[in-house]
């Protein structure tokens, strides 16, 4: 839940996108905290959903306090999604392992590599699994069977950077206005204090 609450009780799963948050209702202000910067796991539409879902439980006087990564130039981001030591590498391949382990499918991690894309006019990085040579997975759980042919890839994951602009848009969107912004000396990430418009 991307709030600065926490539920007590019953402990439960939710979706936050499909299911906006319910806070409860208590004498004071809400600073609803959402700092890590995976609200750009989120395509817009969805980031749009959840902090106007968000927004929807708060009242005059309470705040957001949101966490953004911002746009950098290419080098840097591909070199953050696609590290020397293989850990980003090494997550993306997992995706493999789960569909093996979960699903019983039959990925050989070793025809598949890992690439990291920026994607400029999405604003993303995307992570991608790339197939080595033409083949045949079978995902008996799903009672699939998936052909891929060399070089085509699976898109596992998009995280989406911010301008300026864009984050500013996506909180007017949301009904949030901007109240006060800090950042790194490099700019490369910016956390929001928003007010209720």
């Amino acid at each position: 839940m991307p709030t600065g609450q926490v539920a007590s009780g019953k402990s439960a799963a939710a979706n936050y996108v499909t299911h906006p948050p319910k806070l409860e209702r208590f004498k004071g202000t809400t600073l609803a905290m959402y700092i890590g910067s995976s609200i750009g796991n989120f395509s817009p539409k969805e980031a749009r959903t959840i902090l106007r879902n968000l927004r929807s439980e708060l009242r005059s006087g309470d705040a957001l306090l949101l966490g953004t990564d911002m746009v950098k130039d290419e080098a840097t981001l591909v070199r953050a999604y696609d590290d020397r030591d293989g850990v980003a590498a090494a997550f993306n391949l997992n995706v493999l392992q789960g569909l093996n382990r979960e699903l019983g499918a039959n990925c050989d991690t070793g025809c598949f590599r890992h690439r990291a894309r920026w994607n400029r006019v999405e604003s993303r990085m995307e992570m991608h699994l790339e197939s080595t040579r033409d083949q045949c997975v079978n995902i008996r759980a799903a009672q699939l069977i998936v052909q891929f042919a060399a070089f085509e890839t699976i898109h596992t994951e998009s995280s989406y950077k911010f301008t300026r602009k864009t984050l500013g848009a996506l909180l007017d969107d949301a009904g949030f206005t901007i109240e006060q912004t800090w950042t790194d000396p490099r700019q490369w990430y910016t956390l929001t204090l928003a007010g209720l418009k």
